[in-house]
């Protein structure tokens, strides 16, 4: 694992520990020798972990969408700033880049952008791990609903399994170099729940 890619919050959220937290997670990624792959910008969290990762001496590599650019809100002290037309392109390229995916908190572009990496490893389209750094119980609830679709037969549980959950950057970090994606198939078995 070379890269990871970290999504999370265009704004600080309503605790200070956030932007703590996201600062802790910019120094264990330069720790283990990790690059930075996120969205580009210089404000809310995504700011701060960028931020972190270069005072630290690591990489920082940001994608921004040219709309994102033209607002003031592209991070210009990057290693890489990578200006894309959509994104879709953004997300593709970030992808790309990425041995391993994490949410840390944010609204609905960082829910989105994790569910459908998540979607894509349940898929098969990829075998990279997918996580969330789950600060201060944030994601508690999300946990609660995913555990739900399993009990009413949406998800197995092999595909909840592939979702790392950890409130420590550092043991995060460990568990996504430790990660071995599931050997079975989604579709195998047309007749078991997905």
């Amino acid at each position: 694992m070379k890269s990871v890619c970290v999504y999370c919050g265009s704004s600080d959220g309503a605790k200070p520990l956030y932007a703590e937290a996201a600062k802790a997670f910019g120094r264990a990624i330069v720790e283990a020798r990790l690059a930075l792959v996120y969205g580009g910008g210089k404000v809310g969290l995504m700011g701060v972990i960028a931020d972190e990762v270069m005072a630290a001496g690591g990489r920082a590599i940001g994608v921004i969408p040219e709309l994102l650019v033209n607002k003031e809100v592209g991070h210009e002290g990057l290693t890489e700033l990578h200006v894309v037309p959509d994104m879709h392109q953004r997300k593709k390229m970030m992808a790309d880049l990425s041995d391993a995916f994490i949410a840390m908190p944010g609204g609905a572009g960082t829910l989105e952008e994790l569910f459908e990496v998540y979607t894509w490893a349940q898929l098969g389209y990829h075998q990279k791990p997918v996580a969330v750094l789950n600060i201060d119980g944030y994601y508690d609830p999300l946990i609660s609903m995913l555990q739900h679709t399993v009990q009413e037969g949406f998800m197995r549980q092999t595909y909840l399994d592939i979702l790392q959950i950890d409130s420590d950057p550092v043991s995060l970090i460990n568990k996504l170099q430790r990660y071995q994606p599931p050997a079975r198939d989604k579709w195998a078995d047309n007749r078991e729940a997905v």
